[in-house]
């Protein structure tokens, strides 16, 4: 049978929507029936009523068993002895059909600490929390404890939808590139194929990681040895950190000391003598001009003279006290 090129945008259209009335066909059905009257069984009698649906109401309330939820969780576990307190956690995971998805140990001073991730069966996991706060009594502590649970049923559906609309599509195209007769047609057949099964391969990914993390929950432990009081003080100090501070605090003032000299000798010191000599150059200048200081009362400084004559003593009188004073002549 041979296709017009014209007419084949047109059937890959009706191709798409037809797909798309099927997912949803199949969405309906996957919910249930929306009909509220009681359905009838083969033999005339009503079938029972679906437990799903609440009393009196019609709406789907029931639990569902096949729901989808990815859990996640945190802990952070003080023990008595860290590698005892590993193989505990090692064997309760794999006895309840899990397994350790990624580890980090290191030694912190004399003490071990250990960070693991365990991955856990969803239908286990309760009991995987269980085992691990007590770890045959190695647990001396739970210090944090955190889990988170998210629902993602939803998106599990929608993408199986998806993917089976793009399978029926793929399988539509398949026809239609065997019925094509020119290679142009037969190419933008090919190209759409190609682009569905991508688009296939891209979902069917997805499902199945979501599948994968809700199947297997994922809980990150820490374990660690719990630390006495006195130890951690001591540890807290130590002489050589505190005369390391000590010499690199006095280092440090050394170097701002010098460096303070450096700029005093190099920026600051011809810049004060440059200020002295303009200064020293005003001073003869304005005493070369008359500009002298004055006293406080206003009148300029006396000039220096040479010293007033002293009076010439006369000899002692040798006249008796007493004695009548005579002139000469």
């Amino acid at each position: 049978m041979r296709i017009n090129r014209p007419y084949l945008p047109i059937i890959l259209l009706a191709l798409v929507f037809g797909g798309c009335a099927g997912s949803a066909t199949n969405l309906k059905t996957v919910g249930g029936p929306v009909n509220d009257a009681p359905s009838v069984a083969g033999n005339g009698e009503a079938a029972a009523p679906d437990p799903v649906r609440a009393a009196g109401t019609g709406a789907a309330v029931g639990a569902r068993d096949d729901a989808k939820i990815i859990r996640t969780g945190t802990m952070d576990l003080e023990v008595k002895d860290v590698p005892a307190a590993l193989r505990v956690a090692r064997d309760a995971i794999v006895a309840a059909g899990g397994y350790v998805g990624a580890s980090s140990t290191s030694n912190a001073g004399d003490q071990p600490t250990a960070e693991i991730s365990y991955r856990i069966p969803a239908d286990r996991w309760e009991a995987a929390l269980d085992a691990l706060r007590n770890l045959n009594g190695l647990t001396t502590k739970v210090v944090t404890e955190h889990t988170e649970a998210v629902e993602v049923t939803g998106q599990v559906i929608d993408l199986e939808a998806r993917i089976r609309n793009l399978r029926a599509s793929e399988v539509a195209l398949q026809g239609i590139a065997e019925k094509a007769t020119k290679v142009s047609d037969v190419l933008e057949v090919q190209a759409r194929l190609t682009e569905v099964r991508g688009q296939i391969e891209e979902l069917t990914a997805q499902l199945k990681d979501l599948n994968d993390r809700a199947g297997f929950a994922t809980l990150a432990v820490r374990f660690n040895v719990p630390v006495l009081a006195l130890d951690k003080a001591a540890k807290a100090w130590e002489p050589k950190t505190a005369i390391d501070e000590a010499a690199a605090t006095m280092l440090a003032i050394l170097q701002n000391l010098v460096t303070a000299g450096i700029w005093f000798a190099i920026v600051w010191l011809p810049i004060l003598v440059v200020l002295g000599m303009f200064a020293a150059i005003g001073v003869r200048i304005a005493r070369r001009f008359g500009f002298r200081t004055r006293t406080p009362d206003g009148a300029p400084p006396a000039s220096p003279s040479a010293p007033p004559p002293t009076e010439m003593s006369t000899p002692p009188s040798t006249t008796p006290p007493g004695a009548p004073l005579t002139s000469e002549g």
